[in-house]
């Protein structure tokens, strides 16, 4: 995982900085919260949600699913998805891997946090004929890192596998379904800071002028 720079470390660990919970929130504030944590509810929610603020993750039918272990987004095999030749486009799938890997984190981080991508490294394996699975696996202790309060940084391992169409039977091999193929990998590095922080930083700048 990268380290945040000497800078970012100064900011984060600089004094004064004020807990969530102790400020006087805005009306902008409540309602920014109020949505973020509507939109980890539930999959009508996070779709409406999207409608909004992310377009092209409504457009595309991006879903996110998990069984408390396993952490995954399913992105549907349409028209809006595929590329001349109908397979999956790259685009689509490079492009979702970064709102999939975000909504994860954003999903275990809740709405008093912000979620940026600073780098993102995809690789492309074989071409796509169907629904494509991101099974994600984070590569340090999220639940770890939010309990300190502070901004960090962590890294998001990603395999994005061909998923079955729905109605089809999976392909047998030796007397057991195969494998699903996988069609790319992708590690991307997210920043993730408390709102609280950037209250903060406003704060001080205005009592600096």
């Amino acid at each position: 995982m990268e380290q945040l720079d000497k800078k970012e470390n100064e900011t984060t660990n600089a004094p004064g900085i004020p807990e969530m919970d102790e400020q006087k929130l805005t009306l902008y504030e409540r309602l920014d919260a109020y949505i973020s944590k509507l939109s980890t509810r539930n999959v009508f929610w996070n779709r409406v949600c999207s409608m909004i603020w992310l377009p092209y993750a409504f457009h595309s039918g991006l879903t996110m699913a998990s069984d408390g272990t396993k952490h995954r987004a399913i992105l549907p095999f349409r028209r809006f998805n595929k590329n001349w030749y109908n397979a999956m486009a790259g685009a689509s799938l490079l492009g979702n891997s970064e709102i999939a890997g975000g909504n994860y984190i954003f999903k275990v981080c809740g709405g008093d946090y912000t979620v940026v991508c600073k780098h993102l490294d995809y690789r492309f394996l074989r071409p796509c004929m169907g629904p494509a699975e991101y099974q994600m696996t984070p590569l340090d202790d999220i639940h770890e890192l939010v309990a300190t309060g502070k901004e960090f940084n962590i890294a998001i391992r990603m395999d994005i596998v061909q998923a079955l169409v729905r109605g089809s039977q999976p392909r047998m091999v030796g007397g057991k379904p195969a494998k699903p193929k996988r069609v790319g990998r992708c590690t991307a590095t997210f920043h993730v800071t408390p709102k609280a922080h950037h209250k903060a930083k406003r704060l001080r700048r205005k009592k600096g002028k």
